[in-house]
């Protein structure tokens, strides 16, 4: 049984469950549990074909999520020119990744690229080598940096779908449950992958991507129009806008004519009392 190296983590063999090195066997019987028994306990968790990737360093170390496989010893690093014989993820490709590829995954593994969406014009494809070359079909980020974004996978969310779409689910599984929002990419993708995963081959994926995005756009198009109706409904009614300026006009000149019968009386009553005036100043004149 081959040990796990104190120096290099990164192993294809998984230990079963119940099995372990003979180094571990002393300190277990005397209830001991060494860091390096709790480090078998991790290598349980790992993934049981290689998985590799070419990192270009593009990305902050602290959101990477390939530097972060990495130290949990779930990839292994790759030099520029060096050949990987499993699935390499790659815009080269002419194929996608589909359930036919699942001798290629089990035997030799799969590998990605770490670099920036932005920058992938700097990456010297020529040099990463692979005889299997594969593109993945239509699926949503669901990654902090591009949540949401179809196609827009960081290098865990690549990996986990070449797993899933090859029918190692228990791998994709092992590599996301390391990121707290692992969870959210079969949740947001389970039912792309799903159809994805009823295919043969790479021709029926891409006719079923192209099934899939048509759907979505009719969705979208059909929301759009749902939106534009409500704000149709929004929007103030015609007839009831003139009715309102209609009552104002009437109010208003209602309360036009009662300043103006209100001014008549006044007139009236200055009059009368001018009247009055007069006839006194005739009263006067006569008692004189």
């Amino acid at each position: 049984m081959p040990k796990p190296s104190r120096n290099k983590r990164y192993e294809y063999k998984v230990f079963e469950l119940g099995e372990r090195p003979d180094s571990a066997i002393d300190n277990a019987k005397a209830g001991i549990k060494s860091r390096k028994e709790e480090n078998i306990d991790d290598f349980k968790a790992t993934v049981a074909v290689p998985v590799a990737m070419w990192d270009f360093n593009h990305c902050d170390p602290r959101r990477c999520s390939g530097k972060k496989l990495s130290r949990q010893g779930l990839i292994k690093d790759l030099k520029v020119g060096q050949r990987f014989r499993g699935i390499v993820l790659s815009p080269k490709g002419t194929q996608t990744v589909n359930p036919g590829d699942r001798d290629i995954v089990a035997a030799n593994g799969a590998a990605v690229v770490e670099c920036s969406w932005a920058r992938l014009d700097e990456i010297p494809w020529g040099r990463i080598k692979s005889p299997h070359e594969r593109l993945l079909p239509y699926l949503i980020a669901t990654n902090p940096v591009n949540y949401g974004k179809p196609w827009r996978l960081n290098c865990v969310e690549a990996l986990a779908a070449t797993f899933y779409l090859t029918g190692f689910d228990e791998y994709a599984e092992t590599l996301l449950s390391k990121f707290s929002w692992g969870h959210s990419f079969l949740k947001v993708n389970g039912g792309l992958l799903e159809r994805y995963a009823k295919c043969k081959n790479s021709e029926e994926i891409i006719a079923e991507q192209e099934r899939i995005m048509e759907d979505e756009q009719r969705e979208y198009e059909a929301a759009r129009q749902q939106e534009d109706e409500n704000d149709d409904l929004l929007q103030a009614n015609p007839n009831h806008q003139n009715w309102v300026e209609e009552s104002e006009e009437e109010s208003s000149e209602e309360e036009s004519s009662e300043e103006e019968e209100e001014d008549d009386d006044d007139d009236s009553q200055e009059d009368d009392e001018s009247d009055s005036g007069s006839i006194s100043k005739k009263l006067d004149k006569t008692n004189l």
